[in-house]
């Protein structure tokens, strides 16, 4: 399938992070705050679940959140996950034919972007977050802060920011 098939077939919307996006699984049990590590101020469900597609150049911009988010390969072509830790290390996770999962750690900046940038490449990933995704944990990069805390990963966070 195309990636317009599969956004038609999944009922697919825009991200604001970049990409298409369909959340396909929210606990219905949560867990008090007073449960979880400090850095969580909420409730929140056990886990969380989306599809994730990314298509040609579109990428998904650099973001963090308070949740370790794991991302599973289903259909297109490779893609890279790129990281990096609060220590300034950068990593790139590669995600696709071969290597079908990968975990970006809680609290690491991190986006994606395919291997091949080419117009009818696409990638079709899940990602599952634990515990749940709540929009109160996102928080989408900003490019001239990000340079500042990291300036040794310039080009890169240029790439990855709007």
């Amino acid at each position: 399938m195309s990636a317009d098939e599969w956004i038609a077939r999944l009922g697919l919307e825009r991200h604001p992070e970049g990409g298409w996006f369909r959340q396909t699984y929210r606990s219905p049990e949560s867990l008090p705050a007073t449960a979880l590590p400090s850095r969580f101020a909420t409730a929140h469900p056990i886990s969380t679940a989306i599809y994730f597609l990314l298509r040609g150049s579109e990428f998904s911009a650099f973001h963090r959140l308070k949740a370790d988010e794991v991302w599973h390969f289903y259909d297109g072509s490779p893609l890279t996950l790129h990281a990096i830790a609060p220590n300034g290390v950068a990593s790139a996770l590669p995600l696709g034919p071969g290597s079908f999962h990968a975990v970006v750690p809680a609290g690491h900046w991190f986006g994606a972007m395919l291997d091949d940038r080419s117009p009818d490449s696409f990638a079709l990933v899940g990602c599952t977050v634990a515990p749940g995704f709540i929009f109160e944990d996102f928080e989408l990069a900003d490019r001239a802060q990000l340079i500042a805390e990291y300036p040794q990963h310039r080009a890169l966070i240029e790439r990855l920011t709007r």
